[in-house]
């Protein structure tokens, strides 16, 4: 099993105080524990065996800076973490888009969320029954058999109740949308 103890507060404050034996001490001390954060925290191994030498690198240039000797742990784990998240920041803003994504504007973005919001009160609106089935069936990916057995249900009844749930569903979104509260209604031309 792998040392999950930390070195003591004497060593650290003697590394505080510049003593450079306890100073390498407390950095080979302290490797064990960082590498392990690092593993646990970062998006791949490299990136957790960088994030861990820039912690080390941290704790020996500015080991001077931690308040309560302590706190080494916690210092630490936040050191690691942000390193972490530093390196996956950096690897979303280099990383171009594949040639086949598509780029979406905000305008899009918000259609896409108003046409979802519609979908989901349709389902939403469906008797409970044909509802339940929908979901398993539609959102879930369970298979009819799977679906049927689950809600107690023959191969035939959970057909049924899925094919009227879905009619049910395109109907609601082809129809005009009801205006909301305080809209002011459309002109009627002559």
């Amino acid at each position: 099993m792998a040392d999950t103890t930390w070195p003591d507060g004497e060593l650290i404050t003697a590394a505080q105080h510049g003593d450079i034996d306890a100073l390498t001490a407390l950095v080979s001390g302290s490797f064990p524990n960082v590498q392990r954060f690092a593993r646990s925290l970062c998006a791949t191994p490299e990136d957790a065996e960088d994030a861990a030498q820039e912690a080390l690198i941290i704790l020996y240039r500015k080991i001077g800076m931690l308040r309560a000797t302590g706190a080494l742990a916690s210092w630490m784990f936040r050191i690691v973490r942000n390193e972490c998240l530093r390196r996956a920041r950096t690897l979303r803003t280099h990383d171009p888009l594949p040639e086949d994504t598509p780029v979406h504007s905000a305008e899009e973005v918000a259609l896409q969320r108003i046409e979802a919001g519609r979908v989901a009160a349709a389902v939403a609106a469906l008797p409970p029954d044909q509802r339940r089935v929908l979901i398993m069936r539609d959102i879930q990916g369970h298979s009819g058999r799977t679906a049927a057995e689950a809600l107690g249900l023959s191969t035939a009844a959970m057909k049924s109740r899925l094919h009227r749930a879905r009619t049910a569903v395109q109907q609601s979104l082809h129809a005009p949308p009801e205006p909301a509260p305080g809209d002011i209604p459309a002109r009627r031309r002559p």
